[in-house]
Protein backbone atom coordinates (compact mmCIF):
# COMPACT_ATOMS: atom_id res chain seq x y z
CA UNK A 1 0.00 0.00 0.00
CA UNK A 2 3.13 1.93 0.23
CA UNK A 3 3.50 3.95 -3.05
CA UNK A 4 7.13 5.43 -2.53
CA UNK A 5 7.88 1.74 -2.89
CA UNK A 6 5.25 -0.26 -4.70
CA UNK A 7 3.19 -0.04 -7.80
CA UNK A 8 0.67 -2.15 -8.86
CA UNK A 9 1.21 -3.67 -11.83
CA UNK A 10 -1.90 -6.30 -12.61
CA UNK A 11 -5.14 -6.92 -10.84
CA UNK A 12 -8.32 -9.22 -11.03
CA UNK A 13 -10.89 -8.00 -12.97
CA UNK A 14 -14.73 -8.36 -13.32
CA UNK A 15 -15.88 -11.93 -13.62
CA UNK A 16 -16.95 -13.02 -16.79
CA UNK A 17 -19.52 -15.07 -17.53
CA UNK A 18 -19.49 -18.93 -17.46
CA UNK A 19 -20.45 -20.01 -21.35
CA UNK A 20 -21.08 -23.56 -20.18
CA UNK A 21 -23.66 -22.53 -17.91
CA UNK A 22 -25.24 -20.36 -20.63
CA UNK A 23 -25.47 -22.65 -23.84
CA UNK A 24 -26.50 -26.11 -21.95
CA UNK A 25 -27.76 -28.24 -24.94
CA UNK A 26 -26.82 -29.39 -28.36
CA UNK A 27 -27.98 -26.67 -30.89
CA UNK A 28 -27.99 -23.31 -28.97
CA UNK A 29 -26.68 -20.60 -29.88
CA UNK A 30 -25.10 -17.90 -27.70
CA UNK A 31 -25.33 -14.27 -28.70
CA UNK A 32 -25.69 -10.84 -26.52
CA UNK A 33 -28.66 -8.86 -26.56
CA UNK A 34 -28.81 -5.10 -24.51
CA UNK A 35 -28.05 -6.39 -21.59
CA UNK A 36 -25.32 -9.25 -21.54
CA UNK A 37 -24.82 -12.66 -23.42
CA UNK A 38 -27.96 -14.73 -23.72
CA UNK A 39 -28.83 -18.42 -25.02
CA UNK A 40 -31.20 -19.20 -28.18
CA UNK A 41 -32.43 -22.28 -27.49
CA UNK A 42 -32.51 -24.54 -30.52
CA UNK A 43 -35.72 -25.48 -32.20
CA UNK A 44 -37.61 -28.39 -32.29
CA UNK A 45 -38.14 -28.85 -35.60
CA UNK A 46 -36.32 -27.01 -38.74
CA UNK A 47 -36.45 -23.68 -38.57
CA UNK A 48 -34.43 -20.69 -40.07
CA UNK A 49 -32.73 -17.72 -37.77
CA UNK A 50 -34.37 -14.64 -38.27
CA UNK A 51 -32.39 -11.41 -36.73
CA UNK A 52 -34.09 -8.77 -36.97
CA UNK A 53 -32.58 -4.80 -37.47
CA UNK A 54 -32.56 -4.18 -33.80
CA UNK A 55 -30.15 -7.09 -33.51
CA UNK A 56 -33.27 -9.92 -31.95
CA UNK A 57 -32.57 -13.05 -32.83
CA UNK A 58 -35.18 -15.77 -33.23
CA UNK A 59 -36.47 -19.04 -35.12
CA UNK A 60 -39.11 -18.88 -37.58
CA UNK A 61 -40.60 -21.42 -40.19
CA UNK A 62 -39.85 -21.67 -43.11
CA UNK A 63 -42.70 -20.11 -45.89
CA UNK A 64 -42.78 -20.05 -49.08
CA UNK A 65 -44.66 -19.35 -52.28
CA UNK A 66 -43.33 -21.72 -54.05
CA UNK A 67 -44.50 -25.44 -52.25
CA UNK A 68 -43.65 -29.05 -53.00
CA UNK A 69 -46.59 -30.93 -53.01
CA UNK A 70 -45.88 -34.38 -54.16
CA UNK A 71 -42.93 -36.41 -55.74
CA UNK A 72 -41.88 -39.57 -57.15
CA UNK A 73 -38.56 -40.80 -57.86
CA UNK A 74 -37.85 -43.40 -60.57
CA UNK A 75 -34.73 -46.03 -60.12
CA UNK A 76 -33.69 -47.94 -63.66
CA UNK A 77 -36.37 -50.78 -62.69
CA UNK A 78 -38.97 -48.16 -62.64
CA UNK A 79 -42.67 -48.21 -62.13
CA UNK A 80 -45.38 -49.12 -64.24
CA UNK A 81 -47.87 -45.88 -63.32
CA UNK A 82 -47.98 -43.75 -60.09
CA UNK A 83 -50.60 -41.31 -58.99
CA UNK A 84 -50.44 -38.30 -57.01
CA UNK A 85 -53.51 -38.77 -55.30
CA UNK A 86 -55.47 -36.04 -52.95
CA UNK A 87 -53.11 -33.36 -54.45
CA UNK A 88 -56.17 -31.34 -55.63
CA UNK A 89 -58.87 -30.12 -52.91
CA UNK A 90 -61.20 -27.28 -51.90
CA UNK A 91 -58.32 -26.08 -49.49
CA UNK A 92 -55.35 -26.18 -52.27
CA UNK A 93 -58.01 -24.54 -54.57
CA UNK A 94 -58.19 -21.84 -51.80
CA UNK A 95 -54.61 -21.71 -51.33
CA UNK A 96 -52.95 -22.08 -54.71
CA UNK A 97 -53.56 -20.00 -57.97
CA UNK A 98 -51.90 -22.96 -60.28
CA UNK A 99 -49.52 -25.65 -59.75
CA UNK A 100 -46.42 -26.60 -62.07
CA UNK A 101 -45.31 -29.97 -62.76
CA UNK A 102 -41.83 -30.93 -63.87
CA UNK A 103 -40.77 -34.46 -64.96
CA UNK A 104 -38.14 -36.78 -66.92
CA UNK A 105 -38.01 -40.58 -67.28
CA UNK A 106 -37.09 -43.31 -69.68
CA UNK A 107 -38.84 -46.59 -70.13
CA UNK A 108 -39.00 -50.17 -70.92
CA UNK A 109 -41.70 -49.86 -73.67
CA UNK A 110 -41.70 -48.86 -76.79
CA UNK A 111 -45.12 -46.24 -76.67
CA UNK A 112 -45.67 -42.86 -74.82
CA UNK A 113 -46.61 -41.61 -71.45
CA UNK A 114 -50.34 -40.94 -70.74
CA UNK A 115 -51.95 -39.15 -67.86
CA UNK A 116 -55.73 -38.96 -66.35
CA UNK A 117 -57.11 -36.84 -64.16
CA UNK A 118 -58.16 -38.76 -60.76
CA UNK A 119 -61.63 -38.18 -58.86
CA UNK A 120 -61.34 -39.81 -55.50
CA UNK A 121 -58.73 -42.43 -54.27
CA UNK A 122 -58.15 -44.79 -56.97
CA UNK A 123 -60.51 -43.12 -59.55
CA UNK A 124 -59.29 -42.53 -63.08
CA UNK A 125 -61.52 -40.02 -65.13
CA UNK A 126 -61.72 -41.73 -68.32
CA UNK A 127 -64.72 -40.15 -69.98
CA UNK A 128 -64.61 -40.57 -74.02
CA UNK A 129 -63.91 -37.20 -75.24
CA UNK A 130 -63.60 -35.39 -72.17
CA UNK A 131 -60.09 -35.17 -72.85
CA UNK A 132 -59.76 -32.44 -75.74
CA UNK A 133 -56.30 -30.63 -76.84
CA UNK A 134 -54.63 -28.66 -79.57
CA UNK A 135 -50.88 -27.85 -80.18
CA UNK A 136 -48.23 -28.50 -82.34
CA UNK A 137 -45.21 -31.23 -82.51
CA UNK A 138 -41.67 -31.07 -84.45
CA UNK A 139 -39.15 -33.55 -85.07
CA UNK A 140 -36.23 -34.29 -86.96
CA UNK A 141 -33.73 -37.39 -86.60
CA UNK A 142 -30.11 -36.90 -85.89
CA UNK A 143 -28.82 -37.05 -88.84
CA UNK A 144 -30.76 -33.98 -90.25
CA UNK A 145 -33.35 -36.35 -92.36
CA UNK A 146 -37.09 -36.91 -91.55
CA UNK A 147 -38.14 -34.01 -90.42
CA UNK A 148 -41.46 -33.13 -89.64
CA UNK A 149 -44.08 -30.46 -88.19
CA UNK A 150 -47.37 -29.64 -87.27
CA UNK A 151 -50.61 -30.08 -85.50
CA UNK A 152 -50.95 -32.63 -82.46
CA UNK A 153 -54.82 -31.10 -82.13
CA UNK A 154 -57.54 -33.72 -80.58
CA UNK A 155 -60.66 -31.62 -81.03
CA UNK A 156 -63.78 -34.26 -80.75
CA UNK A 157 -61.65 -35.95 -77.49
CA UNK A 158 -59.87 -38.62 -75.80
CA UNK A 159 -60.03 -40.51 -73.04
CA UNK A 160 -56.93 -39.76 -71.21
CA UNK A 161 -54.08 -37.04 -72.14
CA UNK A 162 -51.39 -38.32 -74.31
CA UNK A 163 -48.21 -36.23 -73.01
CA UNK A 164 -46.23 -38.15 -76.05
CA UNK A 165 -46.43 -40.58 -78.55
CA UNK A 166 -42.62 -41.65 -78.80
CA UNK A 167 -41.84 -44.99 -77.13
CA UNK A 168 -37.95 -45.76 -76.35
CA UNK A 169 -36.41 -48.52 -75.79
CA UNK A 170 -34.42 -48.45 -72.39
CA UNK A 171 -30.72 -47.47 -73.52
CA UNK A 172 -30.52 -45.53 -70.10
CA UNK A 173 -28.27 -43.08 -71.07
CA UNK A 174 -28.33 -40.30 -72.96
CA UNK A 175 -29.40 -41.47 -76.43
CA UNK A 176 -33.47 -41.29 -74.85
CA UNK A 177 -35.72 -39.58 -72.70
CA UNK A 178 -38.45 -37.18 -72.27
CA UNK A 179 -38.80 -34.51 -70.44
CA UNK A 180 -42.07 -32.16 -69.41
CA UNK A 181 -42.80 -29.09 -67.99
CA UNK A 182 -46.50 -28.81 -67.35
CA UNK A 183 -48.62 -25.38 -65.67
CA UNK A 184 -51.68 -26.26 -64.51
CA UNK A 185 -54.36 -24.24 -63.79
CA UNK A 186 -55.91 -23.30 -60.13
CA UNK A 187 -59.60 -24.38 -59.06
CA UNK A 188 -58.82 -27.74 -59.77
CA UNK A 189 -61.54 -29.38 -57.09
CA UNK A 190 -64.05 -27.35 -57.20
CA UNK A 191 -63.81 -25.21 -60.60
CA UNK A 192 -66.68 -28.12 -62.09
CA UNK A 193 -68.21 -25.29 -63.99
CA UNK A 194 -65.19 -24.81 -66.32
CA UNK A 195 -62.95 -26.75 -68.15
CA UNK A 196 -59.76 -27.76 -66.21
CA UNK A 197 -56.53 -27.18 -68.34
CA UNK A 198 -52.88 -27.75 -68.78
CA UNK A 199 -50.32 -26.33 -70.90
CA UNK A 200 -47.43 -29.00 -71.69
CA UNK A 201 -44.16 -28.24 -72.78
CA UNK A 202 -42.11 -31.33 -73.99
CA UNK A 203 -38.31 -32.40 -75.14
CA UNK A 204 -37.72 -35.71 -76.21
CA UNK A 205 -35.71 -37.94 -77.79
CA UNK A 206 -35.84 -41.75 -78.67
CA UNK A 207 -33.55 -44.42 -79.11
CA UNK A 208 -34.21 -45.33 -82.62
CA UNK A 209 -31.52 -45.05 -85.37
CA UNK A 210 -30.88 -42.58 -85.85
CA UNK A 211 -32.47 -40.84 -82.74
CA UNK A 212 -35.53 -38.37 -83.18
CA UNK A 213 -35.15 -34.99 -81.44
CA UNK A 214 -38.93 -34.34 -80.39
CA UNK A 215 -40.56 -30.70 -79.67
CA UNK A 216 -44.06 -30.80 -78.63
CA UNK A 217 -46.33 -27.69 -77.37
CA UNK A 218 -49.98 -28.70 -76.25
CA UNK A 219 -52.88 -27.43 -74.05
CA UNK A 220 -55.38 -30.42 -72.57
CA UNK A 221 -58.89 -29.29 -71.61
CA UNK A 222 -61.13 -31.46 -69.32
CA UNK A 223 -64.77 -31.13 -70.23
CA UNK A 224 -65.66 -33.34 -66.84
CA UNK A 225 -67.89 -32.13 -64.09
CA UNK A 226 -65.87 -34.00 -61.74
CA UNK A 227 -64.02 -32.73 -58.87
CA UNK A 228 -60.91 -33.18 -59.70
CA UNK A 229 -58.42 -34.45 -56.50
CA UNK A 230 -55.69 -36.28 -58.71
CA UNK A 231 -53.42 -37.43 -61.41
CA UNK A 232 -51.63 -40.65 -62.94
CA UNK A 233 -49.37 -40.96 -65.11
CA UNK A 234 -49.07 -44.76 -66.77
CA UNK A 235 -47.69 -46.45 -69.53
CA UNK A 236 -49.49 -48.82 -71.73
CA UNK A 237 -46.60 -51.74 -71.28
CA UNK A 238 -43.17 -51.44 -69.58
CA UNK A 239 -41.96 -48.81 -67.02
CA UNK A 240 -40.82 -45.73 -66.52
CA UNK A 241 -37.39 -45.09 -65.12
CA UNK A 242 -34.22 -43.23 -64.28
CA UNK A 243 -36.59 -40.36 -63.66
CA UNK A 244 -37.98 -37.75 -61.32
CA UNK A 245 -41.77 -36.17 -61.05
CA UNK A 246 -42.49 -33.32 -58.74
CA UNK A 247 -45.34 -30.94 -58.34
CA UNK A 248 -45.46 -27.81 -56.98
CA UNK A 249 -48.22 -25.47 -55.96
CA UNK A 250 -48.17 -21.50 -56.95
CA UNK A 251 -49.37 -19.39 -53.95
CA UNK A 252 -52.16 -16.64 -54.95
Amino acid sequence: SDASYWTKLAAKGTDGTDVGTTITAQGDILYRDGSGLQKLAKPASDKFLQNTSGGVLSWESLSSDFVKIASQSLDATGLGSFEFQNCFSAANDALYGGYHLQMYHQNTGNNGLDVRWMSGTNTELTGSGKYKSGGVEGYRQTNNSNNADGSCSDGDGNDKMPWDGWGMTSSNNAEEGHYYSVHIQGNMYGGTAQNRSCTLNMSGRDNSSPNYIIGKVQCYRYEGTENITGIKFYLSSGNLTNGQCTLWGLKK
